[in-house]
């Protein structure tokens, strides 16, 4: 049995990232923000609307 292993090389190329725009600035009143370029959201970090993950498993109830 041979001690090396063989294997092929990746095809295709890295994608690049996606890009929104430049000098974009956050959407909330008053807030003068640049946003990143890379950022597909319209607010700033610190006015961003709270979004909470999709929680997956069992609901548990107290009984």
């Amino acid at each position: 049995m041979a001690d090396t292993m063989k294997g092929a090389k990746l095809r295709g190329g890295i994608r690049p990232s996606r890009k929104y725009g430049e000098g974009r600035v956050c959407a909330h009143k008053g807030c003068n923000t640049r946003l990143s370029q890379y950022n597909r959201r319209e607010y700033c970090f610190a006015h961003a609307p709270v979004r909470f993950p999709r929680v997956r498993g069992r609901v548990v109830t107290e009984s």
